[in-house]
């Protein structure tokens, strides 16, 4: 379920109204410094779609009406997500764009997700700011290998944070990256890898956290 501590509420946006002409949209753009905003209805509850600066700009440099309502350019009006949808859902759903459309579960326009709040939730779920190493290893894509791998990790450490990453296609092999805590050190993660590829499971990139800090 997403997470309402994510979503930017209503009441912090900048919105226009639907009824607004393409010239005080483009005003309201250039006083708020943002790229594109919502459109809603005259109520304000109702999520039209979203209208970009640059539409805008190119519309007005061919010469076109800016008297015209701002829902002529409105743009991603199926784009959108409810409070409740499933992260990977959310995760497809905002794949292209800036933010996407939150809605209540009465369909009424509740706040926008943006892609920089979503990159941070999953920064924060990789737990990097506490860990020592990140370890890519391989895999067959056999089952149990998860289960096989987090053993021989555990043998000598916790794991801060595991995510495993489909197979291209084409490809034979998983990737799966483990999150080492910070108590990890040379001297251990080089028995930890041992271990691994003793069991055929290759470490293919080791990333030093500390040196990204």
């Amino acid at each position: 379920m997403l997470l309402k501590s994510l979503v930017k509420p209503k009441s912090r946006l900048v919105t226009v109204n639907e009824n607004v002409s393409l010239k005080d949209a483009l005003t309201v753009l250039e006083e708020s410094g943002f790229r594109c905003i919502p459109i809603l209805d005259e109520t304000g509850t109702i999520f039209r779609g979203n209208i970009y600066k640059m539409h805008i700009y190119r519309h007005k440099s061919r010469g076109g009406d800016m008297n015209l309502p701002v829902t002529t350019l409105l743009k991603n009006a199926t784009k959108f997500i409810s409070v409740d949808s499933a992260f990977f859902h959310v995760f497809f759903s905002i794949k292209d764009l800036p933010y996407i459309a939150v809605l209540s579960n009465e369909n009424k326009f509740y706040g926008i997700l943006t892609h920089t709040r979503l990159l941070d939730m999953l920064s924060q779920s990789w737990n990097v700011n506490i860990g020592s190493y990140v370890i890519t290893v391989l895999a067959p894509g056999d089952r149990g290998d998860l289960e096989a791998m987090s053993k021989i990790i555990t043998k000598y450490t916790s794991i801060a944070s595991v995510i495993s990453l489909d197979a291209q296609e084409g490809e034979l092999v998983h990737r799966v990256m483990f999150t080492l805590p910070a108590d990890v050190n040379k001297e251990l993660l080089s028995k930890i890898t041992a271990a691994l590829e003793r069991k055929a499971f290759r470490v293919a990139e080791i990333e030093d956290l500390n040196d990204e800090r």
